[in-house]
């Protein structure tokens, strides 16, 4: 008789939790509030990428006074656990996404699908390379009038991810279109810059 075959243990990689209490001052649109945040990190996901995620989170926290007077969700997505879930998602209290955010380098599909489920899209690119790939996709999204295009400097991630703890408390300044994220562990100021 044959050796039945063993069967192989396998373990799915489970995301890490961060926790992290954001102070934003958003001196720009007058917004400031606390927030208490639960990240998930994806096994695939770096430092880099998920401190992006709170810089995203934190420009764009004011919107849930100015478009959603108050009587919204702004909340992380699943992120890369599901692609078709955007990084950071602003939903009103009906349900409807007001603000569809990703971060890094999605493709032309992706932000046509996008488009097609929220009442505005915005990518916040980030990376050395961020540059080529968005001069090889540019023409592809320009027909799309919900998306804007941002990209932080190639130095700006790096920096963010010095911040990155298991439990994080965070400060954030918004002050003329910048961003200035502070924890213990120092301070980073980021401009973002504007493709589309």
């Amino acid at each position: 008789m044959a050796p039945r075959p063993r069967a192989e243990s396998r373990m799915a990689l489970k995301s890490t939790v961060f926790k992290a209490q954001l102070q934003i001052a958003d001196i720009d649109h007058g917004y400031y509030a606390e927030h208490a945040l639960t990240l998930a990190r994806h096994p695939s996901e770096t430092d880099e990428r998920m401190m992006v995620r709170v810089a995203a989170l934190a420009l764009h926290a004011h919107q849930l006074h100015d478009v959603c007077r108050g009587d919204g969700r702004l909340a992380f997505g699943a992120g890369l656990s599901d692609p078709d879930d955007p990084d950071v998602v602003l939903t009103d209290f009906t349900g409807r996404k007001r603000l569809w955010i990703e971060v890094g380098q999605p493709d032309d599909r992706a932000l046509t699908k996008a488009s097609a489920q929220a009442d505005a899209v915005l990518v916040l690119a980030f990376h050395a390379a961020a540059d080529v790939w968005w001069r090889g996709i540019a023409n592809k999204v320009a027909r799309l009038d919900k998306l804007q295009v941002w990209c932080l400097p190639a130095e700006a991630a790096p920096a963010l991810a010095e911040l990155a703890e298991r439990s994080m408390q965070l400060q954030a300044t918004v002050q003329d279109g910048a961003l200035t994220l502070s924890s213990a562990r120092g301070s980073v100021h980021v401009e973002a810059q504007r493709w589309q």
